[in-house]
């Protein structure tokens, strides 16, 4: 880490101190927490608030570090070795302790105990993991999807028939061509087995968590479900319209993807001289997103998915922290690391996840694609968000919105100060001119092609213009009763 980065303020990555406390204890949550998380480095000698460098003696600086290496070493579990260096700025030196992200899950203070001394790292501070954060380290630590987790319920040949024929049916629905449908295997117990959706035992079989949430065991998984809302403005305020999905996980996304169709705006364009419908945002994000919070949740975690709608975005959050391994950044360039296994393994059957780590580089795309704002990728230390932004819509003579030729538009909620000046101007052009086009308009008045459909979109909504005929041989009119 560089010096600027070392020294830019208490993270999610960073603590000081301004001493080494003779009770290790002060720092040891802190130690454990980056074990269990993504990592980390503990300054000392350098005053936490203001930043300032207070360092230490040269002739004891190296005793201070011995004194730290043995009373990490010396008081977690499983073992943590750090790597301690003394790095020297201004002409004093601080001790850097870096704690790697361990594999053996979870650590935690041996004095205290499994229970009450494994922390964990949210929002920049060190805190006593919860037990379903504890959960979630012992799987880690063993590398178990907690999917694949045996339940004590018992499934007949009946049911699992049952099940089988409901995916294979789902399969079809989803298939993109008539090819893929003609390719589709349909599946058997022994498929099921292999995924870990059931396991065998002396000759019954058992479902796993991961068969019960798919099937949509609301008695084992209550929390297991997709709220979705649409707000008026840009904060969670005022409801316009709410529903909770319920049921098979599949069937919540569907209902979910529908929901958001339901309520964004259906614009068009003209190919080959006809009109195909497109929605104002690209409607394949919207699935991915939803299908990767129900795969990639915790579902250990308490709460629910929630898919909420505002005026300028979409947003979806789902519960559960991020694996150490993953980041952001990594997360932009396809790294892909599955939470949920079995699960994961049977949305691929069914044609709702493409291939590993594709998604979010191509939500990201697909947005640039539409002329949308980066989508945010946001993580709440205990949720994981993404929100995919939305834009004003411009709309020609004949109602035809493009939403991927928006992106002269502006996304902020400025006022156009020339509106009244432009106005007055496209009324002469077109008294002048009714067959006048906008690409015409577009040069005459030296703005961009977005902008001048803007601006007529509002003078017709307004009256003051009105479109006869065809967008190519249709002419504008003056309203009598113009503004």
């Amino acid at each position: 880490m560089s010096i600027e980065g070392l020294f830019s303020g208490e993270s999610e990555n960073v603590e000081y101190k301004q001493i080494v406390p003779r009770n290790s204890s002060n720092y040891m949550k802190t130690v454990v927490a980056f074990a269990n998380g993504s990592g980390g480095k503990l300054v000392f000698g350098v005053e936490d608030k203001t930043l300032r460098i207070i360092g230490f003696p040269k002739e004891s600086v190296f005793q201070k570090v011995d004194d730290i290496t043995n009373a990490i070493y010396d008081s977690c579990e499983p073992r943590i070795t750090p790597r301690v260096a003394v790095q020297e700025i201004d002409g004093k030196a601080v001790i850097v302790v870096e704690i790697l992200s361990g594999m053996q899950r979870p650590y935690f203070i041996i004095s205290i105990g499994v229970i009450d001394g494994t922390f964990v790292r949210v929002s920049g501070t060190s805190r006593r993991a919860e037990g379903y954060m504890l959960q979630e380290l012992i799987l880690q630590g063993t590398n178990r999807s907690f999917d694949q987790q045996v339940s004590e319920k018992k499934v007949s040949e009946q049911d699992i028939s049952l099940f089988c024929d409901r995916l294979y049916e789902n399969a079809l629905i989803l298939s993109a061509d008539v090819e893929g449908k003609a390719d589709l295997q349909r599946i058997t117990k022994y498929q099921l087995l292999s995924w870990k959706l059931l396991a065998e035992k002396n000759g019954d079989y058992y479902a796993t968590n991961g068969y019960l949430l798919l099937t949509g065991d609301e008695e084992m998984f209550p929390e297991a479900t997709i709220q979705c809302a649409l707000f008026k403005g840009k904060v969670r305020d005022i409801f316009i319209d709410r529903k909770e999905f319920k049921g098979p996980l599949y069937q919540q996304i569907e209902d979910a993807y529908n929901f958001i169709l339901q309520h964004i705006s259906m614009g068009s364009r003209i190919e080959s001289l006809y009109r195909q419908d497109i929605y104002e945002l690209p409607i394949k994000t919207i699935r991915e997103m939803i299908v990767n919070a129900v795969c990639h949740r915790s579902y250990l975690s308490p709460g629910k998915i929630q898919v909420a709608l505002y005026d300028d975005r979409l947003e979806v959050t789902s519960p559960g922290m991020l694996d150490n391994e993953i980041t952001i950044e990594k997360m932009k360039s396809g790294l892909s690391k599955i939470r949920n296994k079995s699960i994961a393994a049977t949305f691929s059957y069914m044609n709702m996840i493409e291939a590993w780590g594709s998604g979010i580089p191509r939500m990201f795309r697909e947005a640039k694609e539409y002329g949308l704002k980066e989508p945010e990728l946001i993580d709440m230390g205990s949720d994981f968000r993404i929100n995919l932004y939305r834009r004003v819509l411009a709309t020609d003579g004949q109602g035809v919105m493009d939403p991927r030729m928006t992106a002269d538009i502006d996304t902020d909620d400025t006022i156009d100060t020339k509106t009244d000046t432009n106005d007055t101007k496209i009324l002469g052009l077109i008294d002048k001119n009714p067959t006048i086009t906008q690409v015409e308009l577009k040069e005459r008045l030296g703005l961009s092609i977005a902008t001048v459909k803007r601006i007529m979109a509002d003078m017709q909504k307004r009256g003051v213009i009105e479109r006869k005929g065809s967008s190519r041989k249709g002419k504008w009119i003056i309203s009598s009763s113009k503004e």
